[in-house]
Parts: structure tokens; sequence; C-alpha cells
């Protein structure tokens, strides 16, 4: 998948956009742009950034083919001049950006991109839409982990992904996010999410007897003997043969180590017969496994309920999460470089909607914890040029309401830089880890948010300030835009 040539994959806008610059401005004038959300999704409490190993991916294979330039030939809209440009065209620019698996929230740069204006705007859509596929997908399967309460949650959705990346890629971010494994192959081959499964109701309906069909599964794969025992009856036949099959094939192996699976039916009331059948025939460790339409809401029902499912596979809710399709993700101009002093000149979007005016200039995060829990106090969003000590107070304001202000003070917060370099003048200097090791970063992010954070229901917010410095260079772009 990385072979693939993406470089077209932007919107026409701002390959018009490029040529202008090209006409009309100085082609190398440098620019900032932050790639940032406005809202976390689901009502959540924060997000989960992923997808920057494609990000990387694909900013290294960024040249335009000569099918693309014949291409856009076609158009009609392009010169030759222009088009020349594009044949010797590579990104050598800098990126920074949040690692993937942390935790993240609304207005936070994910994605900084400082980089001649036609690079920085052709790069956009691209990554707009990787980073945003995935830090939604991440998040909502970490709410439905949350829900499973440390029950496994397995990706069940390739059939359900709006395409063939979205099945493959989308289990990738699910993985991040907290999942067990998934059901997509491609996705063990291409990024090592463990792939599993057992079988279809196709499988029980090819044989004769559905006890048939539970032996020849057991025979063949003794050592993943899940059965799926809904296809005539659950209580009355899918589970006893189950047990039958497992009595005759397993036992005598010296295997207990199967399980059932639950596709339909009331999920509580079956799930406690099935454990109750399965304990009196001596297997209390067999797996308990349910699928149908679930989601974070309905697991969390069926735990009330009692129900004893100890694993959960989760399909189309997730993959295409169903119930918040979108991320938000926006690609900001934050800055100007001055051609002859080289600093940058901050640029504000103004906007008839508050939240949709973005914060100026060349910017990084700070993420300060509390020093005797490890828990995230706050996120500072300020200047790259300004610096903080540890062994000094810290004073936090919020920037929608200035005067709610709090004061660390000296020994009671340590300090974590977000934003890593990726790309520095062209090249990579970033080397994006495993997924395994993203997801278990992930799961140590997790630990550093409060229980009220987390919560699936109206959780308790998180903090995002801007320092002092930043804070005024917004107030006086605002009251010079005001004055116009």
């Amino acid at each position: 998948m990385s072979e693939r040539n993406l470089t077209l994959l932007t919107d026409l806008y701002e390959l018009t956009m490029m040529q202008g610059y090209f006409h009309a401005k100085d082609a190398n004038e440098t620019v900032i742009f932050d790639a940032f959300y406005r809202t976390n999704p689901d009502g959540n409490g924060f997000a989960i950034t992923a997808g920057l190993e494609q990000v990387v991916e694909y900013i290294e294979n960024l040249h335009f083919d000569k099918e693309d330039i014949d291409y856009l030939r076609t158009t009609g809209l392009f010169g030759e001049d222009f088009l020349e440009y594009l044949a010797d065209f590579k990104f050598t620019g800098d990126i920074y950006a949040i690692p993937e698996g942390t935790v993240v929230f609304p207005r936070e740069p994910l994605v900084k991109v400082i980089a001649p204006i036609m690079q920085a705007q052709l790069v956009e859509t691209a990554i707009l839409n990787i980073i945003n596929h995935q830090s939604l997908i991440a998040t909502k399967a970490n709410r439905i982990c949350r829900a499973a309460n440390g029950r496994t949650v397995l990706e069940f959705g390739s059939r359900r992904a709006q395409g063939a990346d979205a099945a493959i890629i989308g289990a990738r971010a699910a993985y991040i996010g907290g999942c067990a494994g998934t059901a997509c192959t491609i996705s063990d081959q291409l990024y090592g999410v463990p792939a599993g499964g057992t079988m279809a109701h196709a499988w029980v309906q090819m044989f004769d007897t559905e006890y048939d069909a539970f032996k020849t599964y057991c025979e063949l794969y003794p050592g993943n003997a899940i059965m799926l025992v809904d296809t005539y009856d659950t209580l009355r036949s899918g589970i006893p043969n189950a047990i039958r099959a497992f009595d005759e094939v397993l036992r005598p192996k010296g295997i207990t180590k199967c399980g059932i699976r639950l596709d339909s039916g009331d999920l509580a009331y079956l799930s406690k017969k099935a454990r109750k059948m399965l304990d009196e025939a001596g297997f209390p460790d067999a797996v308990i496994s349910a699928s149908n339409d679930l989601d974070e809401y309905l697991i969390d029902s069926l735990k009330v309920q009692g129900c004893k499912i100890t694993s959960w596979g989760v399909g189309t809710h997730l993959i295409t999460s169903k119930d918040w399709p979108s991320f938000g993700g926006v690609y900001k101009l934050a800055a100007i470089q001055d051609a002859q002093s080289g600093e940058f000149i901050p640029k504000i979007k103004l906007s008839e909607n508050s939240e949709k005016i973005t914060n100026p200039g060349n910017k990084k995060i700070y993420r300060i914890y509390e020093k005797d829990t490890g828990k995230i106090k706050a996120d500072l969003i300020c200047l790259v040029d300004e610096t903080y000590d540890e062994n000094d107070p810290l004073v936090l304001f919020d920037p929608n309401e200035p005067w709610k202000k709090t004061k660390l003070l000296p020994g009671t917060y340590e300090l974590r830089e977000l934003m890593v370099h990726v790309f520095d003048h062209g090249n990579c200097i970033y080397h994006s880890p495993k997924v395994m090791d993203i997801r278990d970063y992930c799961q140590k992010e997790l630990e550093t948010l409060w229980e009220e954070t987390r919560r699936l229901v109206n959780p308790h917010g998180v903090y995002v300030d801007l320092s002092q410095k930043l804070y005024d260079m917004k107030i006086s772009l605002l009251n010079q835009m005001s004055q116009v």
C-alpha cells in the first residue's frame, strides 16, 4: 500500500491555488499550517491520534508521475510552465506531529507543516484524510473497549467498512485504540494486527447435522474451537452439540480451551444460560463470545444486566464509527515567514462562529502532569520560543474565560513536550514504531487520564490553555481585524 502514489489524493483547488501561487507570489514563500480538530467525537472526553505512519509514507512518496501530469494537462486548467514545475516536485519542508496513540484534545495541532506554500497547500487533503479517519476509529475503538471494561474486544467490521482502505487501515487504528485483534487478514499481513476468527453460519449449514459441523471443526482446529451456536436453536441444539464435540474431540486431547459465539437473540439471557450449561459440563473456562450489531452502549447495558459474555466482536458501529462518522479535523494557515527577517508573521482566521477562530503563530504543546498522581492536569499551547522550568511557578488560565486561573507551585508538576520532529527539510528523521508498540504506548497514555475523563457519558473535560504570550498575540490580531 505504501508504494501507491497518492499525490493526486488532493482536492482540485489545492492544485489551482498552487498554480496561482506559482504565478502570483514567490513560489518559495514558507508558511505554517496546523492540522487540528475542534470537538471530541461521540461526546468523548478526549481523542486518540493515529495515522502518522501513513502520513510519513505519503510524504516520502510525494511526486507527480508522467501519467499524473498528462492527466492534469487534459483538464485544460494548467499551463505548461506549471506542469514542468510539477515534474520535479518534491517535499522539502518540515513536519512536526504528536505521536500515534497519544491522547489529545480539541484545538491542539496534531500535525504542523512548515514548508513552501505550494507544498504545504498540496498535502492538506491527504493529511486530513489519513489523520481524521484513523484518529476517529482509534477513539471509537477505545470507547468500546472501555465499555467492555477489560474483556476482549475484536474488530469484526471489514465487510461493513466504506471500502478496502477503510477496512485495512481501520483495523490498524482499532488495534491502537485497544482492540485485541481483527477479522481482517490483510491487516495482520501488512501491520501485524492479530487476525482471528472461526466459522460462519454457512459452515454449520453445509453439514448434515450441527454436531458434524462442530466435530469437524474441533478436529481441524482444536486450538481455536469457538462454535457458532445460534444457526438453528441456541439452547436446545447449538450449545448441547458444542459441548458434545468438546467432550468427544477436545477433552481426550486434554484441551479445555474452547468456547461458543452468540450472534443473535437476547444476549444477556442466552449468555447466562450458556455459562450454566458449560460450567455443568466441566468447561468453566470456556469463552462466551458475542457479536450482533454491538456498540459501547449495548455492551454497557448487557453488563448491567449481568451477562456472562467474556469476549466481544464489534463490527459496523466500530469500523464506521456509525453514530459519529467524521472526526472533523481541519488544516489552517497559522503563519507566513518574512523573506527578509526569517521571522514568522502570525495569521489568524476569523469567523462568525467563535469556535472556528484559529490560534495563530508557530506553536508547540506542553502536557502538564500532576507530579504526585501522574495524571494530566492540563495542556498548554505556546509559541516555539517559549520555555518553562518545573522549578518555577506556572500560572494557567482558560483562554475562553481568562479570569479563571490556576497557579502550579514548583515541584508539584511535570512538563512534557508533545510534538516530535518528523521531517527535516524533506528528510524523514522519525521512525514509526510497530503497531503493537503504539498500542502499548496508548494504554499507558490512557492511564494518565482521570477516571472522570474516561467515562462514556458526560465526561470531565481536560483544559487546553494558551500561554500568556500566545493569548496576547491572538487578542492583538483580533483587535486589529475588528478595526478593518
